[in-house]
């Protein structure tokens, strides 16, 4: 029985704790029935926000969330202003989404405190991500220790990328010892995204040949041959690739040989600044993707440059998994970035018609929250939007655990 009417039992809460932000959706994972979702953005920096929606009302607040513990203290206010008792709701798992799994992990795990450990064992890994992760995980079960929980790993979908792929041209005993290869990132996101493309398509997945553009905070490109990653752009750590908001992407590793010999900086300080103090917020100071466009839009030189950087990595890989699959049915946009800004689209795939991408502008510039085509008709490749759904990809994994699937 429940005593929270909002929610039906059989549902997962599925809680995403991004590097800055905090996504949580309360979903079946059978009929896909949401029955309360929510965003909290910019968390740790000045202003915060959260977007709640639950029953129906929908609640937009400013405040100020210091770090993701007080994110969930929060959410879990609101859930209790809404009537939700989640300890009686009748979920069968808490599912909660983590980066890196290391060489431990590449399936759902039910959290026990050996798979805790292991999870903060590997943080160094994904500093920006497995800490906050846990700190889900903890905050979570404190509140709800009845309901099982499980952990869902975003380096999974990438755990049998080909060798070739995966591994570093690096003395070969070195990585054997300390398990150095590329694990790949936002797997959780490829996986629903490029299933739901050529579900789009109407094609079986197995047949399609797709490149996939996960552009948030935090940013990477995967190549996908017949439902089968090939290669993607993030390595051992979520800080290779793509530049992303706060996150240098590729970078010569001279560079840091240089910042310790020549600058003085410690490990940590290196680690920080790749981290969290480059990207676009090195470049502009700005790391919200809103806030460059509108400063490009007013011609400010820092955000047009950083802008511009940002786009030239995107045209690199593109160009790179054109000629990694031979064949290309369909290039996706997904995540915060790449479903919401036009300009990103239409200027990453600009001047491509001789390699069949055909841009249409109109169809770019219209805003949905379903799937949709935004090449021309007579465009070779097929450019999509499709809005990722990661919540719902967690969920249906999670609760396959709890039954034993």
């Amino acid at each position: 029985m429940t005593d929270s009417p909002i929610v039906r039992p059989g549902a997962v809460l599925v809680i995403n704790a991004g590097s800055s932000s905090l996504k949580y959706q309360i979903v079946d994972p059978l009929t896909e029935d949401v029955y309360a979702d929510g965003l909290a953005e910019r968390i740790g920096e000045k202003t915060s926000s959260i977007k709640h929606e639950c029953g129906g009302r929908e609640q937009k607040i400013e405040l100020s969330l210091p770090d993701h513990r007080a994110a969930i203290a929060k959410v879990m206010e609101l859930f209790a202003g809404d009537g939700v008792n989640l300890t009686q709701a009748g979920l069968v798992a808490v599912g909660h989404r983590v980066v890196h799994g290391g060489r431990s992990f590449h399936e759902p795990t039910l959290v026990t405190p050996f798979v805790r450990e292991e999870i903060a064992r590997i943080a160094p890994l994904a500093p920006l991500h497995n800490p906050p992760n846990l700190v889900g995980i903890d905050a979570v079960t404190e509140l709800l220790p009845d309901v099982p929980a499980v952990v869902v790993f975003d380096t999974a979908f990438f755990h049998d990328l080909p060798a070739e792929s995966s591994t570093y041209a690096l003395n070969a005993d070195v990585a054997k010892e300390y398990a150095i290869r590329r694990y790949g990132f936002h797997g959780t996101s490829h996986a629903y995204v490029s299933r739901r493309a050529a579900e789009f398509l109407n094609r079986p997945y197995d047949e399609v040949n797709q490149i996939v553009l996960h552009l948030g905070n935090g940013a990477s490109m995967s190549a996908i041959r017949g439902g089968r990653p090939i290669d993607t752009t993030m390595g051992m750590t979520p800080l290779e690739g793509l530049v992303m908001g706060t996150r240098t992407g590729d970078i010569d590793p001279g560079i840091t040989f240089q910042l310790a010999r020549v600058a003085g900086m410690s490990i940590d300080d290196i680690d920080r600044l790749y981290n969290k103090e480059s990207g676009l917020k090195g470049l502009c100071g700005d790391n919200d993707f809103r806030s460059v466009l509108e400063r490009v839009d007013a011609g400010d030189e820092a955000a047009e440059l950083a802008f511009g950087v940002y786009l030239h990595r995107l045209r690199h890989y593109i160009g790179a998994y054109l000629i990694e699959l031979g064949h290309v049915d369909a290039i996706v946009f997904t995540a915060g970035v790449g479903e919401n800004a036009v300009a990103v689209r239409a200027e990453g795939l600009k001047d491509l018609e001789n390699f069949g991408i055909v841009i249409d502008a109109d169809r770019n510039a219209v805003r949905s929250p379903e799937p949709r085509v935004i090449s021309t008709d007579d465009s070779a490749i097929t450019v999509l939007v499709v809005p990722t759904n990661e919540e719902l990809e967690i969920a249906r994994q999670s609760a396959a655990v709890v039954d034993g699937g």
